[in-house]
């Protein structure tokens, strides 16, 4: 199955009050997780890079190949789309011409005029090709990737404007943050984003910094709107940990485990079921 819009997948979603999970990757094992849990849940899925990951990676044309590849060798039917998280403005047109199906343009940290017409032209160039954008208002907290947010509460005017400018799902602050969430977070704005959502009408929202959110506000903010959640840190974290255990229980030493294939597993296998566990949280079991 070719890579699809995000649009659809998420306008779906909407209309059947769940979320689909936007997983981001790092690697060739996060792609693998990523694509054969959606697969086996019989979910959609948004495959997700940061510029910094698309880097990485060695660049976008080699993530547009590696997805392809691996969707066409592992048989893969579910819906996938390939977006690109927090992009700037040039990134988000390299990630278009590589073939990505769906980009995010991150204009919040501008203000809000230079915001909607960068929005415009990403709108423009993304629409022309069948792939759809996301835009943001009020800045995410936390740090991703060097794009640092203050958790601000996006304001529904704001929202309301950027919707029409014809983009296809909208990030607003409602008090979320990327990363690991302290100990002081008061919690979403659930006022914020009953706002946000009487003001933009039908678009799909996206919840980013998906990662540590309690389980009953996730489902509170699906209920109120939301049908994209952005997941990060928690693979990371999940894919450390197990990595650890295995170093230091002293397993990469036995046999022929120093072989990356081997030495790599646990850390595939726990991100394998922390997407199963987002998948089962939001919904989208078997929605494809």
């Amino acid at each position: 199955m070719a890579l699809v819009s995000a649009k659809e997948i998420l306008e779906n979603a909407r209309d059947g009050h769940y979320a689909v999970p936007a997983i981001n990757i790092n690697n060739l094992e996060w792609t693998k997780a990523v694509l054969s849990t959606a697969q086996e849940m019989n979910s959609p899925i948004l495959v997700a890079v940061s510029e910094g990951a698309g880097k990485y990676m060695t660049g976008y044309k080699t993530v547009v190949g590696m997805v392809k590849g691996m969707m066409e060798e592992m048989n893969i039917t579910v819906p996938v789309a390939l977006h690109l998280d927090h992009g700037s403005f040039e990134g988000a047109k390299e990630a278009l011409a590589a073939g990505f199906t769906s980009v995010m343009f991150d204009g919040s940290h501008l203000p809000i005029d230079e915001n909607l017409e960068k929005t415009r032209e990403i709108v423009a160039i993304a629409h022309a090709q069948g792939a759809s954008v996301e835009a943001e208002v009020g800045s995410i907290g936390g740090e991703e990737d060097g794009i640092i947010g203050t958790g601000e509460l996006a304001d529904p005017q704001e929202c309301k404007t950027m919707a029409d400018t014809g983009i296809d799902f909208l990030a607003a602050g409602i008090g979320n943050i990327h990363g690991k969430y302290p100990e002081n977070w008061v919690g979403l704005s659930f006022e914020t984003l009953d706002a946000i959502k009487q003001a933009t009408g039908s678009i799909p929202l996206v919840l980013h910094g998906g990662s540590g959110i309690p389980e009953d506000q996730i489902k509170k903010a699906i209920d109120l709107g939301v049908s994209k959640i952005n997941v990060n840190t928690e693979l990371q974290l999940v894919n450390a940990a197990a990595l650890r255990d295995f170093i230091v229980a002293g397993k990469d030493l036995e046999g022929k485990n120093y072989d990356p294939r081997k030495l790599l597993a646990p850390g595939f296998e726990a991100m394998k079921e922390a997407v199963k566990e987002k998948i089962e949280i939001f919904g989208s079991a078997n929605k494809a």
